[in-house]
């Protein structure tokens, strides 16, 4: 099982909880999980930044990266301005 760290302003979403598990074998599994089982996520998750063990994905294969047994995924929202 893959543990997933909930940002404060996603946590409505989820019933107040910081961390939910999840499963999948990659990061789009694990999201797809989520947003099945919490449907208030669903397209809140586009703007998130997501850390797999604390690397971004982006600079591995984005929702192709594999996820190992036991892995931490942190959800981080997007910040903009200037």
């Amino acid at each position: 099982m893959t543990k997933v760290r909930i940002p404060p302003m996603l946590r409505p979403a989820v019933g107040g909880e910081r961390e939910v598990p999840a499963t999948g074998s990659t990061i789009g599994e694990i999201l797809d999980d989520l947003t099945a089982r919490f449907p208030g996520l669903e397209g809140q998750l586009a703007y998130a930044n997501v850390y797999l063990d604390g690397e971004d994905i982006r600079t591995l294969d984005e929702l192709e990266t594999p996820v190992r047994e036991g892995a931490t995924i942190i959800l981080l929202p997007a910040m903009a301005g200037g």
